[in-house]
């Protein structure tokens, strides 16, 4: 247990501030939609988008600001150095996955507990995402898919890695860390009309991911 809880406190202290910097970036999107009429056509644009091509617009959307965009941040700045095909497959691909996940889950929600931007429809569309979908499926997945890519792309070595730590110490970590920064994030992404949900999903994923790559230890990826 206390090893868990000094991984827990050193995620915090260090996700702390990016964690508050993503939650005023996603506020202030949110404010610029509702309260900044100049910026009515750019989130036309993007939702005039998301209905013409559906679950296409979040695979491809989702690969570039969650995958392609991040990767060429670790290529340019160095941190990726070898197998860079490999890695940058990953990460389009693996968010293009995502990016369709997210999709039919956000439509789920919307069938569960209708469109409404209403407090209580808020408060259970975040808890059900962060505390049902995240905590059980969406942190465990994509803490092997980065196992995985950490292991070389190796199935046998990735065996290697889902030791009792990683179940019992790495993802409990991720699930804190993830909850302190994306609670706030989803309940103003939830607070959109749906088809601008995937958009901002996107936009605070991308910033989400540079932030934390940019505090991250900087060592190689192999």
């Amino acid at each position: 247990m206390k090893p868990l809880i000094v991984n827990i406190q050193q995620a915090l202290k260090q996700n702390l501030i990016p964690g508050i910097c993503l939650q005023i970036f996603a506020l202030a999107l949110a404010l610029a939609y509702f309260k900044w009429p100049a910026a009515a056509p750019v989130f036309n644009a993007f939702a005039e988008l998301k209905l013409s091509y559906g679950w296409g617009y979040s695979l491809v959307a989702t690969a570039i600001f969650g995958g392609l965009i991040p990767f060429a941040y670790l290529w340019f700045t160095g941190l990726v150095r070898s197998a860079v095909l490999p890695i940058l497959l990953f990460y389009v691909f693996f968010w293009a996955y995502k990016g369709v996940e997210v999709d039919l889950f956000y439509s789920a929600q919307a069938h569960w507990f209708g469109t409404g931007s209403d407090w209580p429809t808020l408060i259970k569309k975040t808890l059900v995402d962060q505390f049902i979908y995240g905590t059980f499926w969406a942190a465990p997945t994509m803490a092997i898919g980065y196992a995985w890519k950490e292991a070389g792309f190796s199935f046998s070595r990735l065996r290697g890695l889902l030791n009792r730590d990683f179940f019992f110490l790495q993802i409990p970590t991720t699930l804190v860390t993830n909850w302190l920064i994306w609670i706030p994030a989803v309940l103003i992404i939830y607070s959109m009309p749906m088809a601008l949900q995937i958009p901002l999903f996107n936009l605070v994923l991308c910033f989400f991911v540079l932030l934390l790559t940019t505090i991250s230890q900087r060592k190689p990826e192999a």
